[in-house]
């Protein structure tokens, strides 16, 4: 059944309104209620289906702007459920408002299930695991007409802009629920844009990653050039050394290619989009890289934290598919493998990229285990996620820490073949819903000058804070690392108390490998804590810079072998990762009880 989009009210101060237009009758249905204001893009409102599109007419005929948002639809068409729809802009051809540094052509605003528009949260993460951008979002909170009458709007590059409530509404409630403001007189041609010579508005740099996204086939580089890397880099080399560095580089675009292209193959027979697809593409591109300054170099750009972290964890986990696993072991193997990353995309990985096809054993390995985890439901791309939100729909109302610990018990016992339900998981359970019954223990990774302890010490509620820093110190000499077994053994005393005592305990220290973190996880699981793991991820040049103006800097040696030997934890070696950017935030997590990404896409 095909609904045209409805018409949306004009603020009460929208200079753009005409005596043709509907106008709000006032504010009071917004008043008191959480809201959104995104920017109002210039192109033509268009909506998709499971099995096709129109404009705002039903009866919308051929236009050649609208043939690429028909090879849009026809990508990501099948999924959108039967009964949903998607609305949003086509931006292909330029009306009033000329833009060059578009995502897409394509700019998703509403999702419907029905007669049912889903909330504005549910909304972004549908569009994402489809590929397709939302507005830019210009302001959110309780509504606040002061608020909205000082946003600031560049008229000269910007129509105007939406407001509608953060939770989900009727169709019928629509004009009580959405309203715009516009622009003063708007539209500033003669002639109607459907009449005139079709001229494309540009697309910017990022618009290759939202096309892999969407389906469309990899613009290897252009998806390089996005994240800032190039074919030397791709293909493991600096670019020094080479006879004829054209050629070189002309080699290793071409084997990047070929690997993108394979990947790619197998990751859409995997049925994988948005944001995994793109992941998946990106290992297969980089997967040459040194796994811990990828992601922090990748967290600095465009994809943000939480992408940037599965691409570098999925290069550094891949290779573990061709190796030998004992199969007693394969089960517990796969599902932490299932709590770090997409064990489909693990697998696309390790089949498709250079070294695998090459060498009958690793490939047997993996052909193998593939197998295996298809057989234990775990190539999907969130085969953990019945179980952790029947877990957390039981627990509801726990305190956070409880639930996490909860969850991540559960999970290591589901590895074990111990339980396979979420009443199991319950059941199971029981002895860790109390959160005063276990300590805390933060346990910092990052190299020197990282952020770690700037972080560390503004935590709320910490009860002790043991630092090797603040030990060396003591000792008379904070870089002094000659008595670097003595101050090991006193801080690890030090933890072992304070971790008996319970409360929350921080463990200051740079935790570079799994060794060095082993040592006060043993602590930790003697003591029975629930240990979080924070990661700092910070880009070489950001380090370097930070440790030349530290009051106590680290030797330049020291600090290039902290990087080199740097390699994060993975989601799953301890309960919970949070993850800190160069800005001192979390910015991603992993392991804990509450809606992973991609849960709540709605329709």
């Amino acid at each position: 059944m095909r609904t045209h989009y409805p018409r949306t009210a004009h603020l009460p101060w929208s200079p753009g309104a005409t005596p043709d237009d509907v106008r709000a009758s006032g504010p009071s249905a917004l008043a008191g209620r959480e809201v959104v204001v995104t920017e109002k893009l210039d192109g033509e409102n268009t909506t998709l289906y499971r099995d096709g599109l129109h404009a705002r007419s039903l009866d919308s005929g051929h236009h050649p702007s609208r043939a690429w948002v028909k090879g849009l639809q026809g990508r990501i068409g099948s999924g959108i459920p039967e009964g949903g729809r998607v609305c949003g802009e086509n931006l292909y051809a330029r009306h009033s408002l000329a833009y060059e540094e578009l995502d897409s052509w394509f700019y998703g605003f509403s999702v419907w299930d029905g007669d049912h528009c889903l909330d504005w949260d549910g909304t972004v993460r549908f569009l994402r695991r489809l590929g397709v951008p939302t507005p830019r979002v210009l302001w959110r909170g309780v509504y606040d007409e002061r608020a909205l009458r000082r946003l600031r709007v560049d008229t000269t590059r910007q129509e105007g802009y939406v407001v509608r409530t953060t939770a989900g509404f009727r169709r019928e409630d629509f004009g009580r629920c959405v309203a715009k403001w516009v622009r003063g007189g708007h539209v500033q041609t003669d002639t109607h844009w459907m009449y005139a010579p079709v001229v494309p508005n540009g697309l910017g740099a990022n618009a290759p990653l939202w096309a892999v996204r969407s389906g469309s086939e990899p613009d290897v580089a252009g998806l390089l050039a996005a994240v800032g890397s190039g074919p030397d880099r791709a293909g493991g080399r600096d670019g020094h050394g080479d006879a004829d560095p054209d050629a070189a580089a002309d080699a290793a675009a071409a084997g990047v290619g070929r690997a993108v292209a394979e990947v790619t193959a197998r990751l859409d027979g995997a049925g994988r989009t948005g944001d995994a697809r793109l992941a998946g593409v990106l290992a297969a591109a980089l997967h040459r890289e040194h796994r811990a300054a990828l992601g922090a170099r990748l967290a600095a750009g465009p994809l943000g934290m939480a992408t940037a972290r599965r691409v570098a964890d999925l290069v550094g986990l891949y290779p573990a598919l061709r190796r030998p696993f004992p199969d007693e072991e394969r089960r517990a193997g796969l599902v932490r493998m299932a709590a770090a990353a997409d064990v489909g995309v693990l697998h696309a990985l390790a089949a498709a990229l250079p070294g695998g096809e090459d060498d009958p054993g690793a490939r047997e390995c993996v052909e193998w285990s593939a197998l295996y985890a298809e057989e234990a439901g775990l190539l999907g791309p969130d085969p953990l996620g019945g179980l952790r939100t029947g877990l957390r729909e039981a627990l509801a109302g726990l305190d956070g820490d409880a639930a996490d610990r909860c969850w991540a018990e559960a999970r290591e016992a589901y590895g074990r073949g111990a339980l396979s339900t979420p009443e199991e998981a319950v059941a199971a359970t029981w002895r860790w819903r109390d959160a005063g019954t276990f300590p805390r223990l933060v346990q910092l990774c990052g190299p020197s000058g990282s952020g770690k302890s700037t972080f560390a010490r503004g935590l709320p509620g910490t009860d002790a804070y043991v630092s090797l820093d603040d030990l060396r110190s003591a000792r008379g000499a904070r870089a002094d690392q000659r008595a670097n077994p003595e101050v090991l053994r006193e801080g690890l005393e030090r933890l072992d108390r304070a971790l008996a005592a319970g409360g929350t305990v921080v463990w200051d220290a740079t935790s570079l490998t799994e060794r060095q973190r082993g040592l006060a996880g043993a602590l930790a699981r003697r003591r029975n804590a629930l240990v979080t793991q924070v990661v700092v991820l910070v880009g070489e040049a950001e380090l370097v810079r930070r440790n030349a103006v530290r009051p106590h800097p680290v030797p330049g040696t020291v600090m290039e072998a902290q990087l080199r030997r740097f390699a994060p934890p993975y989601p799953g070696e301890a309960h919970r990762t949070w993850y800190v950017g160069a800005g001192g935030a979390v910015e991603d997590t992993a392991g804990g009880a509450g809606p992973s990404r991609g849960e709540g896409e709605g329709v």
